[in-house]
C-alpha cells in the first residue's frame, strides 16, 4: 500500500495537471481563482488572539514536513530543532502539553520517552483544510491544561451540488533529493461523500551553510479516507479512518526512528438548526493509536555514533493508544451564545520487553465538563466567558513504584472585545486561569523528582494566572495586530540535569513570571506591491531561583516584500533572529536543555509562482540565499532518557532549492 498507492497518485496528480492546463471552464466543486495568491512568509492577519488559516496555503520557507514545521512559521511559535524532520513546537516558550495539538477534533498521543515523536510528527499539513490557533488560556471548549494555547487542524466536510468530484494534490522536488506528493479527492454528491487523503514525503541528509552533512534524511507516508451522510443541509454523520508510518534520522539523539506507526479512527456527528434557541449538536469520538521503534542500527552498521560512545545494537519499541470523545450543544437567544458539553479521554502507554512481551507502564485518564458563552452586550462590545472542570487520575504500572494519583483541574477565563465607532481599530483584554496536571514525559521521564522523591508521588500540577490583550487595526492601505500576554505560573514544571551525565533528570516544581508579545503589518505600497512583517518575543523568569526559565526562544523578526501582477508573484523574506543570552545552563524540558547563549542570524529566502491556469499554479523558490552558516537557540541536548555527544547545536540547512506544482478541480 505505501508504495503502490501513493506512487499512483502522483502519477495521477500528473494526468490531472495535463488535462487541467487544456481545461476551459473550472469543474464542478472549485472556486475559480482562490488560489492566486502570494506565499505568505509571515501569519494571517485576522483576530490577533484567535488566529485561522489554511495549511493549504503556501508559506516560505516551504515546504513544511510536519506540524511542527508549519507552525514555526506563524509568529510567537519555533521549534525543538531535530535536524530535518519532526521537531517539537514551542509557543512563547512553553512546550508540550501546555500546547494542545487537536486533528480533526481529536489527539494523538506520541509514545517515545523523549518525544521523537511529537504528536505534530504525525501530521501532514497540506491533507488539512483549516489550521486554528487559540493563544494562552482564551477558551475551554477543548480540553483542560492548555495554558500555552490551543491548535487545531481540521478538514471540513466537502459539499456538493450535484454529484461530482473535487479536489487538490501538489508535487514537490527540492533540494538534497526532497520529493512531495500530496492528493486530496472528494467525490459525492447532496446525500453524501467519500474523501481520500494521501500524501508521501521523503528527503535525504541536508548540508549546512559549510558544506558539512546534518543527518536528518526522512521517508514518511499517510493515507486517510472519510465517509460522509448528509441527508440535508443540517445533518452530518462522518466515518473516518487512517494510517501512516515512516522512519528519520536525527544529528542530535543516540537512536534513530525506525518506525512511526500510526492508525486511527474517527465518528462524528452534528445536527443544526434543532430549534428557534438550540442551534447545534456535536457528539464526536476518536481513536488513535502510535507504534514507534527507535534504533542505531544503521549507526551502528556504518560505525557512526556521532560521539555518543555507542557501540553495539539497540532497540526499543513503545506504544500508546488513546482514545476519546466530546459532545456539546450551542445556544442561541437575542444577543447571547451559549455552549455547553463535556468530554474524556484515556491514553495507555506500553513498552516492549524481549521484542515480545509488552507491558504497560501509565494509564491516564480525563473528564471533563464546561461552557463557554458570548454575550454581545452593544455592537461594539462583545463579552466572552467560559469555565471547566476536570478530573483526572493516572495508573502507575511501572517498576519505579506502582500507584495512582487524582487532580481536580478549575480553569476559567473571562475577555471583552471593543470595537471603535471611530477607527477600524478592535481592541481586545483577558484575564485566565488554568490548571494542569504533569504529562507523561514529566512523570515518566525524568530519574529524580523534587527532593530525589519518585516524580510521579512528588512533582505538582502547574497553576497558570495570565492577561492577554492586544488590537487589531483594519484600513484601506494597512492592516496590523498586536498581541500581549503577562502571566503567573506556580509549581512551573522545569527539568535539571546534570552537568557530567545528561541521562540524570530531575523534575521539579519553580514559580515563574512570563510575559511577551507578537505582532505583524500588512502595507500595500501600490496595487501590486506589499509588504508584511511580524514580530515575536518571549521572556520567563524563575521566581524560585532568580534565573531565567530555559528554552526561552529569542527575538524574531520577519520581514517580506510581495509582487502580484497578473498570472505572476514573486516574494522576498528576511528573517532577522537576535541572541539568546538569558540562558539558564543545564536546564530545560524533556527534550531540551540551555547548554550555552546563542548568536543571532539573519537569513534571506525568496520565491516566485506563475498561474498557469486556474487550476494549475507553478512555483519555486530559493531559501538561505547566502549560505549562511547558522543553528536556532532551541536544539537537541539534554534528553532525559538519551545522552547527547557535546553542547554543541544542531547547524540548519544551507542554500536550499524548491519547486512545486499545485493542482486544483
Amino acid at each position: 500500500m505505501k508504495n503502490t498507492s501513493l506512487h499512483l497518485s502522483a502519477i495521477t496528480l500528473t494526468m490531472l495537471a495535463v488535462q487541467s492546463c487544456f481545461a476551459n471552464t473550472p469543474q464542478s466543486g472549485h472556486s475559480a481563482g482562490k488560489d492566486h495568491q502570494v506565499i505568505t512568509v509571515s501569519a494571517p492577519l485576522n483576530n490577533p488572539l484567535e488566529i485561522f488559516t489554511s495549511p493549504k496555503t503556501p508559506r516560505q520557507p516551504v515546504p513544511a514536513s510536519d506540524g511542527s514545521d508549519y507552525l514555526k512559521t506563524v509568529p510567537g511559535f519555533s521549534q525543538v530543532r531535530n535536524g530535518g524532520t519532526n521537531g517539537d513546537p514551542v509557543f512563547r516558550g512553553m512546550y508540550g502539553s501546555r500546547l494542545r495539538i487537536l486533528t480533526d477534533g481529536g489527539e494523538i498521543l506520541g509514545a517515545c520517552p523523549s518525544r521523537m515523536d511529537a504528536p505534530t510528527s504525525y501530521v501532514s499539513p497540506e491533507s488539512y483544510d483549516v489550521l486554528s490557533i487559540t493563544k494562552g488560556p482564551q477558551t475551554v471548549l477543548w480540553g483542560p491544561g492548555n495554558s500555552a494555547g490551543t491548535v487545531r487542524f481540521d478538514r471540513q466536510p466537502p459539499t456538493f451540488s450535484e454529484a461530482s468530484i473535487q479536489g487538490d494534490g501538489s508535487l514537490l522536488a527540492a533540494a538534497n533529493h526532497r520529493y512531495d506528493e500530496n492528493a486530496d479527492i472528494s467525490l459525492g454528491n447532496k446525500q453524501g461523500y467519500l474523501r481520500v487523503n494521501g500524501n508521501k514525503s521523503r528527503s535525504d541528509d541536508y548540508k549546512d551553510g559549510d558544506g558539512k552533512r546534518v543527518a536528518s534524511r526522512w521517508d514518511k507516508w499517510n493515507a486517510d479516507i472519510a465517509l460522509g451522510w448528509t441527508p440535508n443541509s443540517d445533518t452530518l454523520l462522518e466515518l473516518s479512518a487512517g494510517r501512516g508510518n515512516g522512519n528519520a534520522q536525527y544529528a542530535g539523539r543516540a537512536m534513530d526512528g525506525a518506525q512511526f506507526k500510526r492508525e486511527s479512527l474517527g465518528l462524528r456527528f452534528e445536527k443544526s438548526n434543532i430549534s428557534d434557541t438550540f442551534d447545534k449538536l456535536e457528539a464526536q469520538f476518536y481513536y488513535n493509536y502510535a507504534d514507534h521503534v527507535m534504533d542505531n542500527y544503521q549507526r551502528v552498521t556504518r560505525g557512526d555514533t556521532r560521539g555518543h560512545g555507542m557501540n553495539m545494537a539497540m532497540a526499543s519499541r513503545v506504544d500508546r493508544r488513546t482514545a476519546g470523545g466530546r459532545a456539546m450543544g450551542t445556544w442561541l437567544a437575542d444577543d447571547v451564545k451559549l455552549q455547553c458539553g463535556m468530554d474524556m479521554q484515556t491514553s495507555t502507554h506500553r513498552r516492549q520487553q524481549n521484542q515480545q512481551i509488552w507491558l504497560k507502564d501509565a494509564r491516564f485518564h480525563d473528564i471533563g465538563v464546561f461552557s463557554e458563552l458570548t454575550w454581545s452586550v452593544t455592537s461594539q462590545d462583545n463579552l466572552i466567558t467560559g469555565a471547566r472542570l476536570d478530573r483526572s487520575w493516572v495508573n502507575n504500572f511501572s517498576s519505579r513504584g506502582e500507584g495512582s494519583r487524582t487532580d481536580t483541574l478549575p480553569a476559567g477565563f473571562i475577555r471583552l472585545e471593543h470595537k471603535l465607532e471611530t477607527l477600524p481599530l478592535m481592541l481586545y483584554a483577558g484575564l485566565g486561569y488554568t490548571e494542569r496536571s504533569p504529562d507523561y514525559w514529566e512523570l515518566f521521564s525524568p530519574k529524580r523528582g523534587p527532593d530525589g522523591a519518585v516524580p510521579f508521588d512528588s512533582v505538582k500540577s502547574e497553576k497558570t494566572t495570565q492577561l492577554d490583550f492586544g488590537a487589531k487595526y483594519s484600513g484601506k492601505q494597512l492592516d496590523g495586530w498586536v498581541s500581549a500576554y503577562l502571566g503567573r505560573v506556580n509549581n512551573f514544571i522545569l527539568f535539571d540535569y546534570d552537568h557530567h551525565n545528561p541521562r540524570l533528570s530531575r523534575a521539579q516544581n519553580v514559580n515563574a513570571n512570563i510575559m511577551g508579545a507578537e505582532a505583524g503589518v500588512n502595507y500595500h505600497l501600490t496595487e501590486t506591491l506589499s509588504t508584511e512583517s511580524s514580530m515575536a518575543w518571549s521572556w520567563g523568569e524563575n521566581r524560585s531561583d532568580g534565573r531565567p526559565l530555559p528554552q526561552m526562544p529569542p527575538l524574531e523578526a520577519r520581514l517580506g516584500l510581495n509582487w502580484l501582477q497578473g498570472p505572476w508573484s514573486s516574494g522576498g523574506l528576511i528573517r532577522l533572529v537576535s541572541g539568546q543570552h538569558r540562558v539558564a545552563l543545564s536546564q530545560g524540558n524533556v527534550v531540551g536543555k540551555d547548554f550555552s547563549p546563542s548568536a543571532g542570524f539573519a537569513i534571506f529566502s525568496a520565491n516566485a509562482a506563475y498561474q498557469l491556469t486556474e487550476q494549475v499554479k507553478l512555483s519555486a523558490g530559493v531559501d538561505n540565499i547566502f549560505n549562511h552558516t547558522y543553528s536556532e537557540h532551541l536544539n537537541l541536548a539534554g534528553n532525559s532518557t538519551f545522552g547527547y555527544s557535546a553542547n554543541t547545536p544542531v547547524n540548519e540547512p544551507g542554500r536550499s532549492w524548491w519547486a512545486k506544482i499545485n493542482v486544483k478541480f
